[in-house]
């Protein structure tokens, strides 16, 4: 083993489950934005842009300087190293037991082997871990609508979408609330926000036209979400924003565990629905783009229906 390799290896063993996550979420937000190798990383803006300090930004930054995805410039600062568009995170980063553990909650959540009230003394020796842990798990839901804290010890989920009438009222709020963020008079499309959202699309097209699978559920539901955010942020409008967002954080409650299984000619077909509609809403075309978002919504609602579920 190289110097090198046993020192990439000693700084990942050493990085916190924080650090490992942002580092994650910093790799894919150069993946998305199609950086070029040499372009300067900018720290506070991380931080910005992730709601953290920049001390945690920074040691995320030295976990990908271990991997050789970052490197210094002469005088000072960091610039992307090489090129990234092929990289999984998951093959170059270590497992964040923290995000791990997390996935796990919202699938048993979403397989319906978590009650919707739970309690830190129930959910430690479920999880074999400690009441600590535990509390910031839930503390990421409860930032996230997911889960609000009874008085005493107890947690309650937000209900979720389950049965029939739950997904068909949840779209049809979608359908109402997002439409409603493209007729918005302060509607503007953003090339910052949505260069990023395009090129993740085109990716994931990329990878299931060459017959290759996706990192994980999770990964197309990210991309899925900030499509729909995206739009939504375009508005101008932060309440419309705030709806969107949280009615994804509802969908991902209760559907992580279907999102593992979306056939490759499904997650196509949402893909060029999104470019579609995103291609519509760069020309101007908000009009047709609003058509192609409802006739979207409403496919994307028969599809997701619980009576269509094996």
């Amino acid at each position: 083993m190289s110097r090198d390799t046993t020192g990439q290896l000693a700084s990942a063993a050493a990085a916190s489950p924080l650090q490992i996550d942002l580092a994650r979420r910093i790799l894919e937000r150069i993946r998305d934005s199609g950086w070029a190798v040499g372009t300067r990383v900018s720290v506070p803006d991380l931080a910005r842009t992730f709601g953290v300090s920049r001390s945690p930004v920074s040691a995320a930054l030295e976990l990908l300087v271990a991997q050789g995805i970052l490197a210094g410039f002469e005088t000072r600062g960091l610039q992307l190293a090489r090129d990234v568009a092929e990289i999984d995170p998951e093959d170059i980063l270590p497992s964040s037991p923290l995000e791990d553990l997390y996935r796990r909650m919202m699938r048993d959540r979403s397989l319906g082997e978590l009650p919707q009230d739970v309690s830190e003394a129930e959910l430690m020796p479920r999880y074999e871990v400690s009441r600590g842990v535990i509390r910031k798990l839930l503390l990421r839901f409860a930032a996230e609508g997911l889960v609000q804290r009874l008085p005493g010890h107890g947690w309650r989920f937000a209900e979720s979408l389950v049965g029939e009438d739950a997904y068909r009222e949840s779209y049809e709020f979608r359908i109402v609330v997002e439409c409603a963020a493209l007729r918005s008079p302060m509607f503007r499309a953003d090339p910052q926000l949505l260069a990023p959202v395009r090129r993740a699309h085109e990716r994931i097209l990329s990878t299931i036209l060459e017959g290759k699978s996706l990192a994980s559920g999770d990964e197309w539901f990210r991309v899925n979400a900030s499509f729909h955010e995206g739009l939504a942020a375009c508005s101008g409008n932060r309440f419309l924003a705030d709806a969107v967002r949280q009615q994804n954080n509802l969908r991902r409650l209760q559907e992580s565990a279907g999102f593992e299984q979306l056939p490759g000619e499904r997650l196509e077909q949402s893909c060029r629905e999104h470019l579609a509609i995103l291609g519509a809403v760069e020309a101007g075309e908000t009009e047709w783009a609003e058509a192609l978002l409802r006739q979207h919504l409403r496919q994307a609602s028969e599809f997701a229906s619980p009576a269509r579920a094996p």
